[in-house]
């Protein structure tokens, strides 16, 4: 068992408390059995833990940021009271019946915000708040029917991304629910709903010539205003390294060491990672200017803050290089492309690009074979001429 951590809890200390790869809990000096819980997402719960009469029992308090250190302490204080006396910890209030609304709000804080990622948490809040709760927020959890689900799904028909998406945050929320006893259980009513068919986006690899097109845009970008140079430089990162957007964006100087060779990401998709900066790479990065006071690699416009979107300018820089129908992702299927046409295998191609998974690499299997047809191609052409008759 680990050795419990120790701290004097003050809004400063735990604003800096930070784990990597599962959730622990500091507890706090001056009030035993307070503490406050840290997740991996950023997230953190204000927790009680006593024993009273030969039983230990855990309760939470609050959120961070929703209560202060202090209010906490107070609350927990008088939890632990309640706990030692034989008391409930927390004096039972009469509940309405459960909303979807209240569902949502509870998804949001007890799931969505201690297990995914702050970009996760973006989108699933703007799918709740703009489709999810307008539509079905009044209806009593338990009320809530499959035909019910069917024509929030209709409704979403011209969106069928968005309308697939909002059903599968749906799925999970009404599985809480079960678990949390505000619908008897087996009874979700997405159960058997089928989701859209979506056309799916045809992966595109550039060309030789159309990389050299795409280096010819980015040299003119900053003069001709269709993008900055951080924002041309940051084009240039995906296309060097095959990293994701967000990887590159969310870069800190900090995270950049040129005598390793090394950028550390600190929160990738697949989690923390060290990805090689080759000298190409390591040139576009050294060729930046530094904002005074701006830890991040690519400034954001506002003061201290980091560029967090770049599609304006790479669809002016597309445009100007005349890539039609080119997204800003493939050009890391363009990095794979090219890794593949150089002899590297699907296995460290997936070491490359930092899949989790081999399934994602396993996409690139047809260009594998391609590559192996033509240099099968090659080789009996040259044995070819040898030993077939003209």
């Amino acid at each position: 068992m680990a050795e419990r951590q120790y701290l004097t809890l003050s809004k400063r200390i735990i604003d800096r408390l930070a784990v990597d790869d599962k959730d622990v809990v500091f507890w706090d000096r001056e009030l035993p059995g307070f503490g406050v819980r840290v997740y991996p997402s950023g997230a953190k719960v204000y927790v009680v833990q006593t024993r009273a009469f030969g039983r230990s029992k855990r309760v939470t308090v609050g959120r961070h940021g929703t209560l202060t250190a202090d209010e906490a302490r107070k609350e927990a204080a008088r939890i632990i009271t309640r706990i030692k006396a034989g008391e409930a910890p927390v004096l039972e209030k009469p509940v309405a019946e459960p909303t979807v609304r209240d569902l949502a709000e509870r998804y949001q804080r007890e799931y969505v915000a201690m297990h995914c990622k702050p970009a996760t948490v973006s989108h699933y809040g703007l799918m709740l708040q703009k489709h999810i709760v307008p539509a079905l927020g009044e209806f009593l959890v338990k009320e809530v029917e499959r035909k019910h689900i069917l024509e929030f799904q209709y409704g979403l028909s011209g969106m069928p991304t968005v309308a697939n998406r909002t059903v599968d945050i749906l799925v999970k929320m009404f599985n809480l629910a079960e678990d949390w006893g505000w619908r008897p259980p087996g009874r979700n009513p997405c159960r058997f709903v089928r989701r859209y068919k979506v056309e799916k986006h045809h992966e595109r690899f550039l060309t030789p010539d159309e990389l050299y097109r795409l280096g010819q845009a980015l040299d003119a970008a900053p003069g001709e205003r269709l993008a900055s140079r951080h924002a041309a430089a940051a084009i240039r990162l995906l296309v060097l390294t095959g990293c994701r957007r967000n990887e590159i964006l969310g870069l800190r100087w900090e995270d950049l060491d040129f005598d390793a060779g090394e950028m550390r990401l600190a929160d990738s998709k697949t989690g923390a990672r060290v990805v090689p900066m080759p000298p190409p790479a390591a040139k576009v990065l050294a060729g930046l200017t530094r904002v005074d006071g701006n830890p991040w690699v690519f400034p954001g416009r506002k003061k201290g803050t980091g560029q967090r979107n770049i599609n304006d300018s790479w669809d002016r820089v597309r445009k100007r290089a005349g890539l039609d129908r080119v997204r800003l992702h493939d050009l890391r299927h363009s990095y794979a492309s090219r890794a593949l046409a150089l002899g590297e295998g699907l296995p460290m191609i997936g070491e490359l690009l930092g899949h989790r998974k081999v399934q994602t690499t396993a996409r690139y299997a047809h260009l594998a074979r391609d590559s192996v047809r033509a240099s099968t191609a090659k080789v009996a052409e040259s044995i070819g001429a040898d030993i077939l008759p003209e």
